[in-house]
């Protein structure tokens, strides 16, 4: 089983002691988190694996980003230049080029983009390094999809990114709605009546199928005597 920890303003992600538990006094255990992203983030993973490169895409499609994968390290600095990433993922040993030396380059041309480092060596010297160079997480491979969420999801709090696709929010919201309705033993031709809104749309919010307006939700929260941000589910 993997530990993640908060030390140095980085996330660690390991499967056996990287440093001796004094070394990390006063270190944050921190919990898995789900997540799903809201408007498509873009990530590069760099990575001379083609199985970790292989594994990584399929795994944050699946997520909801946009991957770009790298094989050849040499490409990276340009990509980055010329493209947006919201988050770089980084393997430490390459042939061509060390990940530390990339991270550097990385650094000279975006100071502020977020940086995952994958290695299945870690190190004090490596730590250390990553810490200079402000990288955002520091994982030890093998890694578990849990692990590699929980991540993501701490450094995209930290930095502000949005992390729940808009389908999921349309879906979140439906449910709320269909509960409160069901709740308050509510038809939706009742609700039609109260809200002004045909029963076909109300029916499509409620399934997720149609993205309500902000006049049609507050018609819907009124009718249900419910405030606007009740229908959001926590989001």
């Amino acid at each position: 089983m993997g530990s993640a920890v908060l030390f140095g303003g980085i996330f660690w992600v390991y499967r056996k002691p990287m440093v001796a538990p004094q070394q990390v006094a006063g270190a944050v255990v921190v919990g898995a988190v789900p997540l799903r992203t809201a408007s498509k983030l873009s990530v590069l993973v760099i990575d001379d694996d083609q199985d970790i490169r292989e594994y990584l895409q399929d795994f944050l499609n699946a997520e909801g980003f946009e991957v770009t994968t790298l094989a050849d390290p040499s490409a990276a600095v340009e990509r980055i230049r010329d493209e947006v990433f919201h988050l770089v993922v980084l393997d430490l040993m390459m042939p061509k080029i060390s990940g530390l030396d990339l991270l550097q380059q990385i650094r000279a041309v975006d100071d502020d983009i977020a940086v995952i480092i994958l290695t299945g060596y870690p190190s004090l010297e490596t730590a250390s390094a990553s810490i200079q160079h402000e990288v955002s997480a520091y994982i030890h491979k093998p890694f578990t999809p849990a692990e590699f969420r929980e991540v993501i999801a701490r450094i995209a709090k930290k930095k502000g990114l949005v992390l729940r696709r808009e389908d999921e929010l349309h879906a979140a919201i439906g449910r709320q709605i269909r509960e409160l309705r069901k709740t308050r033993l509510l038809t939706l031709k009742q609700m039609a009546r109260r809200t002004n809104l045909s029963v076909s749309l109300l029916s499509q919010i409620e399934r997720a199928e149609s993205s309500a307006s902000v006049s049609s939700l507050f018609k819907v929260a009124t009718a249900l005597d419910v405030r606007l941000t009740d229908l959001f589910a926590g989001y």
